[in-house]
């Protein structure tokens, strides 16, 4: 970094100029909407991503229903803490691991189980925000008609926000959406230093 930089003039001066974009894009940004976000890539924390954010809107006292696909053979820290809390309607839908059932057509009937309830949801305004975690592995195995959940996303209150977590999300999902964050693996314990998932880590 120039020394220049480092100056209390110097940055007070980049600060102002940062300042006067930022005010510029808030004064832009008027709108008040539902926003589809999709939290997918190889990397860890799509899930963690999302659970935050239904903390968040909790702590706002907004509604928030949460539907998991593909996880439900094991207990996780998120079931444990968010299912009883109140404005939380929770279901964990799936059968495990795909590799671990091994079975398609009990994975396609868990996964057309679990998108009845998540399009109740969509279709109710009372849900502030809609966390559908791992979706994303569903329709990559093709469970779901990418159509059919598209159109459901689509068509939901005009003030509700969803969330969809999970590997591989389909181009025309991305397409569809106000948000995207792709997680990048640097390093990972498990793969990399052989450790293996733990509580409040992993689960």
């Amino acid at each position: 970094m120039r020394d220049d930089v480092k100056t209390p003039q110097r940055h007070a001066e980049r600060m102002a100029k940062k300042q006067k974009i930022m005010q510029e894009r808030i004064a832009r940004a008027q709108n008040d909407q539902g926003v589809l976000l999709v939290l997918t890539g190889p990397g860890k924390g799509k899930s963690s991503s999302g659970f935050g954010m239904a903390a968040r809107a909790l702590g706002h006292g907004m509604k928030v229903g949460v539907v998991q696909f593909i996880k439900g053979a094991f207990s996780t820290g998120e079931e444990a803490f968010f299912r009883h809390l109140p404005n939380v309607d929770y279901h964990v839908m799936g059968e495990g691991y795909t590799w671990d059932t091994q079975d398609r057509e009990r994975d396609v009937a868990a996964a057309e189980a679990a998108w009845e309830i998540a399009r109740a949801m969509l279709r109710d305004p009372a849900y502030q925000l809609v966390l559908l975690d791992e979706l994303n592995i569903a329709l990559r195995y093709d469970y779901l008609d990418l159509d059919t959940v598209l159109d459901d996303l689509q068509a939901r209150p005009d003030l509700q926000h969803a969330v969809v977590t999970g590997r591989y999300a389909p181009k025309p999902l991305i397409e569809l959406a106000d948000t995207v964050t792709e997680m990048k693996v640097v390093k990972h314990a498990f793969k990399d230093l052989g450790v293996r998932a733990q509580k409040g880590v992993e689960l």
